[in-house]
């Protein structure tokens, strides 16, 4: 088999570089092809000096268009796209245009305009698979059986505010809500984990990527993030894929699927290492991000959109100490409360949407 040629977007984050690592150890199958990264000019350099990549680019110095260049570079088949945030779907919409495989890390893009990425995809012939553990583990879990679903169950962590109070939330801390207690994240997604806003995203995604409805999509919570994902069959019976917390397993998942490339670097699975797995309601009052998330999801048209933007913006302000760590959620809140929403038929359809729902959201963070 030839060498695969693969693009990294976003090569400087958590993702990203996780990428790399998989790539690292499968030369024979892959060859990296461009490189881009939000801001961090020192690491891109050093990955620049270790790849020599035919293309690289640096957002913050070359400007988004880079991010459109390398995601339809002609020598890729496959575009892993980790970008974080709104910024992110361009670069899906263009990679699915030109055929491309879109290993998507960026959960944004399906979030505001999962019509849209799908219909790029028909128009290209490109390919979506998800890296996000969740939804690989529904792949993994599905592939062959699609047509026998009945019901998925994603699960979360809970994140470092699993057991506390809706009082005591209120005032967390920065670094508090950084402190996630099994997954190792970028800011941002890190923040998205605590208010668990990340895992309403997962829902929409879900929603998009599989064709289920929102009430065929459940979420418990599973502090040991062992089971990654359940599904339930039609007749009853329910898979689930489990695995230590890793994200370079689902990443070679999304570069080979179907298939499965041999690989022993990850941590063997042990069930006596795991321990004793245990499941707990999510608590609705307490998340409240999550709540408007996945309304915003049933809605459809541009509230996803709005969600999106409202929340980009309320975890700025708080990792900026502009907010305290509740006001998120009224944030949230209080744009989808304002928000009109108008169908997301285009894709300048829900650039405004975005960009509205983002004033909004200032103003209510000011």
């Amino acid at each position: 088999m030839s060498r695969q040629g693969v693009v990294v977007l976003g090569s400087t984050g958590s993702i990203g570089t996780s990428t790399l690592n998989v790539l690292r150890r499968h030369p024979d199958r892959f060859r990296l092809v461009a490189l881009t990264a939000g801001s961090n000019a020192s690491l891109l350099a050093e990955q620049i000096a270790e790849w020599q990549p035919g293309f690289a680019g640096l957002v913050s110095g070359n400007g988004p268009a880079c991010l459109l260049e390398a995601a339809t570079h002609p020598d890729a088949s496959i575009v892993v796209n980790a970008v974080v945030g709104f910024a992110g779907l361009a670069a899906t919409l263009a990679a699915l245009r030109a055929g491309k495989r879109v290993a998507l890390a960026n959960k944004e893009s399906l979030v505001v305009a999962g019509e849209l990425v799908q219909a790029a995809a028909r128009q290209g012939g490109g390919e979506l698979v998800p890296v996000d553990s969740e939804h690989s583990a529904v792949l993994q879990c599905i592939t062959g059986q699609e047509r026998s679903l009945r019901r998925l169950i994603l699960t979360a962590s809970g994140g470092p505010f699993r057991d506390w109070e809706p009082e005591r939330l209120r005032s967390a801390s920065v670094a508090e809500a950084l402190n996630h207690p099994t997954w190792r994240m970028g800011n941002k997604i890190s923040v998205d984990s605590a208010t668990l806003a990340n895992k309403a995203m997962e829902v929409i995604e879900a929603h998009h990527l599989f064709g289920f409805g929102y009430d065929q999509v459940e979420v418990v919570v599973h502090p040991q993030s062992i089971v990654h994902a359940l599904v339930e069959f039609s007749d009853g019976s329910v898979l689930g894929q489990l695995g230590f917390p890793s994200m370079e397993l689902p990443i070679l998942y999304a570069l080979t699927h179907p298939e499965r490339l041999a690989d022993r670097a990850g941590r063997a699975f042990d069930p006596v290492a795991a321990g004793a797995l245990t499941f707990e309601p999510l608590r609705h009052e307490v998340f409240r991000a999550f709540h408007a998330g996945v309304e915003a999801g049933r809605a459809g048209g541009t509230a996803p959109a709005a969600f999106n933007a409202a929340n980009e913006v309320a975890v700025a302000a708080f990792l900026a100490g502009r907010i305290p760590f509740g006001t998120i959620s009224d944030v949230i809140e209080g744009t989808l409360a304002r928000h009109e929403n108008l169908p997301a038929a285009s894709l300048e359809a829900v650039q405004a949407a975005d960009r509205v729902a983002r004033q909004l959201a200032e103003g209510l963070a000011a």
